[in-house]
C-alpha cells in the first residue's frame, strides 16, 4: 500500500505556549499517525496581531514558537498569518491559506484534511485549490453552531462544506445541526472521540480528595473555559438548593469576575472554588475526586469532558446540548435536565442520594471511545477521500 501523504490545518493545537490548547486533536492526529501507510504533516498555523498589538503580552509567548519542530512525534509546521483580533474572523482562511501554502511549497501531498470547520476548513479548501488536491473537513462544535449562522462566516462554512470531498461530525446530533444550516448529510460521516482509558479510568476518590486538598464535602465539578456559553453561572445559582454541596471549576476564562460576583451575591462564595487551568495530566485525578461533573453547556459537539468523567466513574449532568443524548442513556451515567438552576439542583440532589458505582459507569461507555478505532476511522476515511 502507498503511503497516503496528509496535510492537517489545525488552528486548534498544542504548542509550547498553549500546552492544553486542543489536546483532543493532537491525540486523535497522532492515533492517525499511527495508522499504517500514513505519511502525517501538521500544519499548525499561528495567528499574531500588526504591530503594537503584537506586543501585548497574549502574543508574546506565541511570537518565539520555532516555525517547525516534532511535536509528540508528529511533524508539525506553525506558520504565521496576519489576525485582527475580535474583527477579523471573515479574512483568517484566506490568511491561513497562504501561510500554509508559503511553508508547504517543496512538499508533496494526496489530501489536505482540516480538524475544525472554521476557519480551517475554508482555509483547506482554498489550500486544496491551489494544490489541485481532494480535501476533508471535520465539524466540533462552535465551528457550527456559531460561524455556521453568523453572517461573516456562514457562507464560507457553507462553500467549503459543498467543495469539500468528504465531511465528519464528533456526533450524529452535530451531524443534523449541519444539516439544518445546508450541508449534505450524505457527506458526513460520525467520527466519535477517544479515550485514554490507561490514563482516565476509576480510583480512589478519598485517595483523589486527599492529594488535592479537598475535604469531604460533597463535591461537584465543571471543566472547560469560564465562558457564559459554558453554564457555570446556573451551577453557581444551584448553590443555594444545595446546602454543604463545593463547586469546583477547573478552567479560566472572560466570565471569572463576573461569576465570583454572582457567589458573593448569593451568599455562596466559600463553597465555589476557582482553581484556574488544570493540566490535562492532572484531570484524571480531579475527575475521580468529584461526586458529579456538571456542565450545562448552551452549545456542545460532544465535549471530551464528558467522555474523560465518565470514564473515571464520575456521573455527568449535562444539557441536552450536541451529542448529550448519545452519550447519556441510563441513569448510571447522569442525567440531562434543562439550562435552569432548579433543574441542576434537582438532578445534583438525585446524583448524591444514590450515587452509581463507579467501575459500572464507566463500563457504560463500552468500546466506542478508543483512540486507536479514531485513528484507523480518520485514516480510512480520508483514504476514501483520497480516491483511494
Amino acid at each position: 500500500m502507498n503511503p497516503l501523504r496528509i496535510l492537517s490545518i489545525a488552528t486548534l493545537f498544542p504548542d509550547a505556549a498553549r500546552p492544553n490548547f486542543g489536546l483532543f486533536v493532537e491525540k486523535s492526529l497522532r492515533a492517525l499517525a499511527a495508522q499504517p501507510a500514513i505519511e502525517l504533516t501538521v500544519a499548525a498555523p499561528v495567528g499574531l496581531p500588526p504591530f503594537p498589538l503584537a506586543l501585548h503580552p497574549r502574543y508574546r509567548a506565541l511570537r518565539s514558537l520555532p516555525r517547525a519542530e516534532i511535536w509528540q512525534g508528529l511533524t508539525v509546521l506553525r506558520p504565521r498569518f496576519p489576525l485582527i483580533p475580535r474583527y477579523g474572523a471573515r479574512f483568517n482562511p484566506a490568511a491561513i491559506a497562504r501561510a500554509v501554502l508559503a511553508t508547504v511549497k517543496d512538499r508533496s501531498f494526496d489530501i489536505v484534511d482540516a480538524q475544525f470547520f472554521y476557519p480551517d476548513g475554508p482555509a483547506a479548501m482554498r489550500v486544496a485549490d491551489t494544490l489541485g488536491l481532494p480535501f476533508s473537513v471535520k465539524a466540533r462544535g462552535a465551528d457550527i453552531s456559531h460561524f455556521g449562522h453568523a453572517p461573516a462566516t456562514r457562507a464560507q462554512v457553507l462553500g467549503a462544506a459543498a467543495k469539500a470531498a468528504g465531511l465528519l461530525a464528533v456526533s450524529e446530533a452535530m451531524r443534523r445541526d449541519m444539516a439544518a444550516i445546508g450541508i449534505d448529510p450524505a457527506k458526513t460521516a460520525v467520527h466519535y472521540t477517544g479515550i485514554d482509558t490507561a490514563r482516565f479510568h476509576p480510583g480512589d476518590r478519598a485517595a483523589a480528595r486527599a492529594a488535592l486538598g479537598i475535604d469531604n464535602a460533597p463535591a461537584i465539578l465543571s471543566v472547560g473555559a469560564l465562558i457564559e456559553r459554558k453554564g457555570q453561572a446556573l451551577v453557581i445559582a444551584a448553590l443555594p438548593a444545595l446546602p454543604g454541596v463545593h463547586y469546583w471549576l477547573a478552567g479560566a476564562g472572560e466570565a471569572e469576575t463576573r461569576y465570583r460576583a454572582l457567589a458573593r451575591s448569593l451568599g455562596v462564595e466559600t463553597r465555589v472554588h476557582f482553581m484556574g487551568p488544570v493540566a490535562h495530566a492532572d484531570l484524571p485525578m480531579l475527575y475521580r475526586a468529584a461526586d458529579v461533573v456538571v456542565m450545562p453547556s448552551a452549545s456542545e459537539g460532544l465535549a471530551n469532558a464528558w467522555v474523560e468523567a465518565l470514564a473515571c466513574g464520575t456521573p455527568i449532568i449535562i444539557s441536552r446540548a450536541g451529542g448529550a443524548a448519545e452519550l447519556v442513556t441510563s441513569a448510571t451515567q447522569g442525567r440531562i435536565v434543562a439550562r435552569t438552576p432548579e433543574a441542576i439542583a434537582a438532578a445534583v440532589k438525585e446524583v448524591l442520594s444514590a450515587p452509581p458505582s463507579p467501575p459500572d459507569v464507566a463500563a457504560s461507555l463500552g468500546d466506542r471511545f478508543d483512540w486507536n478505532r479514531n485513528g484507523r476511522e480518520l485514516a480510512d476515511h480520508l483514504r476514501r477521500c483520497a480516491g483511494g
